[in-house]
């Protein structure tokens, strides 16, 4: 079993960009569990523990997607919070891609898993990087930091452009260090699978 997700991931310029807005929050909510920068991906779909043969299913169905979609842009443009705003859940990074062929290709590629029997997320998709977990209740003073970091100019300046040229089939492997995630097929964007 290969636990498995589909994602974007992210060129060196926009790696940079996340590693300082997730250091300078950092530095002032440490309670929180913050994101290793080099690890956090745009998931386009949670697949969960797969056989071989759902993977192979999976890969197929991310070729199929990517093809159908030419090489686009984004870039990271406003921090936000998911959960209340009193007990946020998950401090994200939002995502800018004005020609909306980011959520075409998650469209696509959520069609081509179903027709596959993947069973996907009812929710709609809202594209974003997750840089922190809140595990437990902040207090008053954390929240207003919270509040004032997320309201920073400086760190929700957007983020250079990054040019997306493939979708990547990526297994996850959990440890008491954190997850580590390896690409199991990079899928070019605009071009038919071999």
């Amino acid at each position: 079993m290969t636990r498995t997700f589909i994602a974007l991931e992210r060129d060196e310029p926009l790696q940079h960009h996340l590693s300082e807005t997730i250091r300078r929050m950092a530095q002032a909510l440490p309670r929180l569990k913050w994101a290793d920068p080099a690890s956090v991906h745009l998931t386009l779909a949670f697949l969960g523990e797969l056989t071989d043969e759902q993977l192979a299913d999976a890969i197929q169905a991310s070729g199929e997607a990517a093809c159908q979609v030419a090489p686009f842009r984004y870039r990271l443009a406003q921090l936000g919070t998911f959960g209340s705003p009193r007990q946020p859940r998950v401090v994200w990074a939002g995502v800018d891609e004005p020609t909306g062929k980011l959520t075409h290709l998650q469209r696509i590629l959520t069609r081509e898993l179903e027709q596959r029997g993947f069973e996907m997320e009812a929710r709609p998709f809202s594209p974003h990087l997750t840089l922190a977990r809140v595990k437990e209740p902040l207090s008053a003073a954390e929240l207003q930091t919270l509040q004032r970091l997320l309201a920073d100019k400086d760190l929700s300046a957007p983020s250079p452009y990054y040019r997306v040229q493939h979708l990547s089939v990526m297994k996850s492997e959990l440890s008491r260090g954190g997850a580590k995630y390896t690409s199991l097929r990079d899928c070019p964007l605009g071009e038919r699978p071999a």
